[in-house]
């Protein structure tokens, strides 16, 4: 994501000013707004202190001498991400028009992975570890991944289905490194078991162990968010409908990484955290960098959720969702920023 600032001289509302302070306010803008030079420069140049610098520039701005133009590329909503960014005291907001040919209803739209993975491009330094955990939009990252410096990449969750592990998440930390150059280290299970004893049995097998050890080294971390419905969670279709009458009794709304969190960003139902192979969140609310990405009227609740956890910093979303988010109820003192935890525990 790029910003250009451009200044250019039009003599357009400023009739009250004589040629000889037209043309030096026009060289001064140049000198600073073109060249780069500091007022201090100007000054000297011009012989007059830095405050009349100041004072002139203002002027200029003021009468149209000057206009300052910051541009972004079209996909990206520069106004909407900043106030998002603020809202929430998110590190980074990162919002991209909504495809006009897309279904209201539509989550994760692919140009969000792609637009995410130049911003994995800006965020991870060589050396880094960088995790992934399983979702769509992760996968659709990692396949628009064109540069990352050198580092590891772990893989913070098993796998939706086993059987399709090479075409999911274990293919993505596989991609990632590949186009970093820096070591693969894929997790071969499935995210959910039939319960703790076959969790913990998984945990401690030799590839998986190693997996996890590299958890608390994790320096960037991408994952996804689902809202708790069919389709839209990886979660929800797992488990059976007892399951989920049960979780929706307590209050559901959004998952990440196979972690349950009510309407105000509260884990619930921790218990099914126990059989599934996952980062834990105390270990996420350490990672210093934690990007989710997420999109969709659908999901707009659910991404809400999830920052009020304080587990995410920055976000990559769609002008569809951000929307949404930005009509909600104060979110309360940068939760994102603050990595507060709702649960104070």
């Amino acid at each position: 994501m790029t910003s250009e600032e451009t200044a250019v001289s039009t003599g357009r509302s400023a009739t009250r000013m004589g040629p000889a302070e037209l043309v030096q306010a026009a060289a001064m803008a140049r000198r600073f707004y073109l060249e780069g030079k500091s007022k201090i420069q100007i000054a000297e140049e011009f012989g007059v202190s830095r405050f009349k610098v100041a004072r002139v520039l203002e002027t200029a701005l003021e009468r149209d001498l000057v206009r300052i133009e910051i541009r972004v590329p079209a996909e990206l909503d520069a106004e909407r991400s900043d106030a998002l960014r603020a809202r929430y005291g998110l590190r980074h907001a990162v919002v991209v028009e909504s495809p006009a040919d897309l279904e209201a209803d539509t989550p994760d739209p692919e140009n969000l992975g792609e637009v995410a993975a130049d911003l994995l491009g800006e965020l991870v330094n060589e050396g880094d570890v960088l995790g992934l955990a399983w979702g769509r939009s992760t996968i659709h990252m990692a396949a628009a991944l064109h540069r990352l410096p050198p580092c590891t990449v772990v893989q913070l969750t098993g796998v939706y289905d086993a059987g399709t592990a090479e075409r999911g998440s274990v293919e993505a930390v596989r991609r990632a490194a590949a186009v970093s150059g820096g070591e693969a280290h894929p997790i071969y299970a499935p995210m959910l078991l039939p319960d703790t004893a076959t969790a913990d049995a998984l945990r401690g097998q030799t590839g998986i162990a190693r997996a996890f050890e590299y958890f608390d080294k994790v320096t960037v971390a991408c994952v996804s968010i689902g809202s708790w419905e069919a389709g839209i969670s990886t979660v929800y279709d797992m488990i059976s409908e007892e399951e989920r009458a049960h979780y929706e009794s307590l209050g559901a709304a959004a998952e990440m990484s196979a972690h349950l969190f009510d309407a105000d960003g509260r884990r619930i139902g921790r218990d099914l955290g126990e059989r599934c192979i996952t980062v834990e969140a105390d270990r996420l609310r350490r990672i210093p960098e934690v990007v989710a990405i997420a999109g969709g009227r659908r999901k707009a609740e659910a991404i809400g959720a999830v920052l009020r956890s304080g587990l995410v910093t920055s976000l990559v979303t769609d002008t569809t969702a951000a929307d949404h988010l930005l009509l909600e109820a104060d979110p309360g003192p940068r939760p994102a920023l603050d990595r507060a935890d709702p649960d104070g525990v």
